[in-house]
């Protein structure tokens, strides 16, 4: 399947939605990328908050009703004893049921960067028969307060019988934000109102009379305001190192369970999610995959794409459900977060860490792509001596071509600026650094430096 370009730049979020799923051209774009530059002083300027809930001092912090706090090597937060029972109709079942439910609220957490958007991100065990609810509520610049926008409805499972479908929920707003899929945005962000705290309400759901639970070991979310720009400055290479990252085509699976966002080719986002997944040693029983065509090959890849398929946007691409997705592997974590500059990719490669990216571009903009897109994730695995970005592109033909080496400055354009000129010259948005950055619960002391360098802790 291919997408169009998005052609009414509303809000960043239009591109955004799009580069959830691989959009890729399948013919050559037309036209010319035109240069405007911001200023070096805002490109280089940190402008992302991250906060996350991980530790136990953490959830003792916030405030909860019928939660048990969990200690030990991997604290997080579980279901004691239900606090209530609530009605849930899901739209894409077309089902009514009732389920028990407890709940925990963080305490308001002050962004340091006063923000247009917020996407949250979640890590959780949730056995057959549970799921859990992330809201969002934050006061504006002005002092007023957002109602709570529902970020999403998430569980691992699909059984029908048992689960809910998870979905992220249309149609928030409140006339002056509005929820985009994954994303809280500001409406107007040329009127000055900004986000300025946000709270997070965590409701954790299980069939009556069960005693399955849901666990959340990591709950957070992060706020940007990065600036408008059409370019960045170009910046010094700083690392050459590549990381041994497996290689999987989405390509090989068009056609496949078209359900599943129509197919492979669509699937930029979790082949690029499963590529990381087994970087790190995790992977999916054979009885997990047992449901996938035995012709198939790279079965794990349509498995990542089932299991992170968003039921209200009928797509693979929902950010957090890729992060959590990941997270429900052993010992992982996931996070969506926005990176600053090439200069960070580099630091979390040298730590051994590779990363998710999202960016958009026309076939032009980056030699040896050989397609144009409105939105495509790709895995940035190392750099070269001459500093140009090698990457796992999963729109290849096989899986031997999926590395590719990219031009740095083209790259970096492309991936952080926040305005482009489409193939029909109409101004649209650009991602302007959205990562996913997957890692494992107990991670080396360099690491550790390294997330914390890029302000993920």
């Amino acid at each position: 399947m291919t997408r169009s370009e998005p052609t009414a730049p509303v809000t960043r979020r239009t591109v955004l939605a799009a580069a959830a799923g691989v959009a890729l051209a399948a013919t050559a774009a037309t036209g010319t990328a035109h240069a405007a530059g911001a200023a070096p002083s805002q490109a280089a300027a940190r402008l992302v908050d991250n906060r996350a809930w991980t530790t136990y001092s953490d959830w003792r912090s916030g405030t909860g009703s019928g939660v048990r706090l969990l200690a030990g090597a991997r604290p997080g937060v579980t279901i004691a004893a239900a606090a209530g029972t609530t009605t849930y109709t899901d739209p894409h079942l077309n089902k009514t049921a009732e389920w028990e439910y407890a709940q925990w609220t963080s305490p308001v957490h002050a962004l340091t960067v006063p923000a247009t958007e917020v996407i949250a991100s979640w890590n959780a065990h949730t056995p057959a028969g549970t799921w859990i609810q992330i809201e969002l509520r934050g006061t504006y610049s002005d002092g007023t307060a957002t109602p709570w926008y529902v970020m999403g409805r998430w569980t691992a499972g699909d059984d029908a019988d048992v689960d809910i479908r998870r979905t992220s929920v249309d149609d928030q707003s409140d006339g002056r934000s509005s929820i985009w899929t994954d994303t809280f945005s500001i409406d107007d962000t040329a009127s000055g109102l900004r986000l300025t705290s946000y709270a997070l309400r965590l409701t954790l759901l299980r069939r009556p009379g069960t005693k399955a639970a849901p666990t959340v070991w990591r709950l957070g979310a992060m706020g940007s305001d990065v600036p408008d720009r059409f370019t960045v400055p170009a910046s010094t290479p700083g690392l050459a190192k590549e990381l041994a990252v497996p290689r999987y085509s989405q390509n090989i699976h068009a056609g496949q369970y078209p359900e599943y966002d129509n197919g492979g080719e669509a699937w930029c986002s979790p082949t690029s999610s499963q590529m990381i997944i087994e970087y790190w040693g995790r992977k999916p029983t054979a009885a997990q995959l047992a449901w996938v065509d035995p012709a198939y090959a790279d079965p794990q890849v349509c498995h990542a794409a089932r299991f992170t398929y968003d039921y209200q946007y009928e797509g693979c691409g929902n950010w957090p459900f890729n992060a959590a997705y990941a997270a429900t592997y052993k010992d992982l974590q996931g996070v969506v977060t926005r990176l600053s500059s090439l200069a960070d990719l580099e630091t979390l490669i040298a730590a051994g860490i590779p990363a998710i990216t999202s960016q958009s571009f026309l076939k032009e903009e980056l030699t040896g792509a050989g397609y144009g897109t409105s939105g495509h994730l790709m895995t940035v695995i190392g750099f070269t001596p001459d500093g140009d970005v090698i990457a796992n592109d999963p729109a290849s033909p096989s899986d031997p071509a999926v590395r590719r080496i990219y031009k740095r400055r083209e790259w970096e354009n492309i991936w952080l600026r926040t305005k482009r000129y489409n193939a029909t010259g109409k101004i649209v948005s650009g991602t302007g650094g959205v990562c996913y950055l997957y890692f494992p619960a107990h991670v080396s002391p360099a690491q550790r430096r390294a997330l914390s360098k890029v302000g993920i802790r």
